[in-house]
């Protein structure tokens, strides 16, 4: 039997899969840090580029010292950045100057755990992300295999980009990221000790999504199979398309006869915590989700699929959505099987929208296609079929896109936007203008949250807006709220006593 450790994925992943990625301000992380802090998770998936980007865009906060905040609020367990080494918060391309001085501004702000992604699994690509985050002086760095289904991505891939993690002294351990769902306990039986093994001894963890069903299944079997640490999420951001219940997970190991130390009653203040900002905030809760043996074959998600669907009826044409869905697998085989995964499954529903809707197939190409076929995105894990290549690169558009100058260095970015400290450089190389000043004008983040309060503040800020109220007491369980108005003959501020 193993010992298992956890990591949590409330603040970003569950976030982004249930609640849009927007569910979550500065307060609400900087009030639950503390609980996740006492549960004793190995880490806490904590932040991307495009969360930062969520903080400056949808909160007027500045990410930079919501992450020092959480790093003072939980001190000793890890905050984790994922990311690729190509971009950050723009699709854009980012220059490798810039990329180091992000990874060594986030090491300085308090982030000791870094996953290197490449979304077309470009080892070298890899390796190089990795350099970088080790010279900024990461603590943990972890190399990604993004799992998929296709012809291409079988165990021997996987092994294979698990051997040199294992090899490189800049990678610490690594993970089966498994965004979509689809590992199953079968596939899970000959792919685990097939990556454990490569590795060579550095430890393994698994991160899969609810998305059909599979990962409440897989993963009490992971651990006897190599598996060190399981990624999980608690109370409502589980299930759905987020990750297993904790607390489930934990007593199904358990039950197993496996070892998990993690303080019990902690976690379930962290769950009671979520409960109660999703009942405040009139946020969605997480439920299982049924088997869909279809997502096998296309592979695209909920939101994707609902998208595309409302796209062709915006255009009187939702009788072609089951051609649509038809078509995807045949584009992402011809666009070399990538993985299913943003940005890339609204890259392949777009093209087979366009092959469905147009007079012949690839007629209509979107910009985002034609990078990806530029290796604007990496290189893609198989060779894009070359009649379609060749379609979409001799088309004019496909000329410009690959005269695009390059990413701008960080010298020129300083002559860009002169007196701009590292942290605000960066957002404003990546980041409309105007979002950027909103957040400087809106000033730091409120330091308190308590869900519990929200029906309070409710009644206060809507009294606020009738003036001819000028009294009003409430009483509730040996509490008593008292709030009046000052006359128009004092000043017009509103007294408030609680007994």
């Amino acid at each position: 039997m193993a010992e298992v450790r956890l990591v949590d994925v409330s603040i970003r992943d569950g976030n982004q899969c249930l609640w849009s990625a927007t569910g979550l301000a500065t307060p609400q992380i900087v009030q639950v840090a503390p609980l996740l802090e006492r549960v004793g998770y190995h880490a806490l998936d904590y932040i991307s580029s495009t969360f930062m980007g969520v903080a400056v865009r949808t909160h007027q906060e500045d990410p930079w010292e919501r992450i020092r905040r959480t790093r003072s609020a939980a001190p000793t367990t890890h905050l984790q950045f994922i990311g690729t080494g190509f971009r950050f918060i723009s699709w854009e391309e980012a220059s490798q100057d810039l990329m180091q001085l992000i990874y060594d501004r986030l090491v300085m702000a308090g982030i000791s755990r870094f996953i290197v992604l490449d979304p077309m699994h470009d080892v070298a690509a890899m390796r190089r992300s990795a350099a970088m985050v080790r010279r900024a002086g990461a603590p943990e760095v972890m190399g990604a295999l993004t799992f998929t289904l296709s012809p291409v991505h079988d165990d021997a891939f996987y092994a294979g980009i698990a051997r040199t993690i294992g090899e490189d002294p800049n990678f610490d351990r690594a993970y089966i990221k498994d965004p979509t769902g689809m590992l199953d306990p079968e596939r899970a039986r000959t792919l685990i000790p097939a990556v454990k093994t490569a590795l060579g001894g550095k430890p393994l963890e698994l991160h899969s999504h609810c998305t059909i069903g599979l990962s409440q299944i897989t993963y009490p079997r992971a651990p006897e199979l190599g598996v060190d640490v399981l990624h999980v999420a608690p109370g409502p951001l589980a299930n759905g398309s987020s990750l297993p219940d904790a607390q489930r997970v934990v007593a199904n190991l358990r039950e197993l006869g496996h070892t998990v130390d993690i303080d019990d009653r902690a976690l379930g203040l962290v769950a009671d915590y979520f409960c109660d900002l999703a009942a405040a905030e009139g946020l969605p809760v997480g439920t299982p989700q049924d088997y869909d043996a279809a997502f096998l074959r296309h592979q695209v998600a909920g939101g994707v699929l609902t998208t595309t669907r409302r796209q062709l009826r915006e255009v009187g044409l939702e009788d072609r959505f089951a051609q649509v869905i038809e078509e995807v697998p045949r584009v992402r085989a011809e666009l070399g099987y990538p993985i299913m995964v943003t940005p890339f499954p609204q890259m392949v529903c777009t093209q087979a929208l366009y092959n469905v809707l147009g007079a012949e197939r690839y007629e209509n190409v979107p910009d985002e296609v034609i990078r990806y076929v530029l290796a604007r995105f990496g290189r893609p894990t198989s060779p894009v079929d070359p009649e379609v290549q060749d379609k979409i690169l001799s088309r004019p558009r496909a000329r410009e896109l690959e005269a695009e100058p390059p990413p701008p260095t960080v010298a020129q970015l300083r002559r860009r936007f002169p007196g701009a400290g590292d942290e605000e450089l960066i957002l404003r190389a990546t980041m409309p203008g105007n979002q950027v000043d909103a957040m400087r004008a809106a000033g730091p983040a409120r330091s308190h949250y308590n869900p519990k309060l929200r029906p309070v503040l409710g009644l206060l800020e809507e009294l606020s807006r009738r003036p001819a109220l000028f009294d009003l007491d409430v009483e509730r369980s040996g509490m008593r709220l008292r709030l009046r108005r000052r006359g128009a003959e004092g000043d017009d501020a509103e007294e408030a006593s609680a007994v």
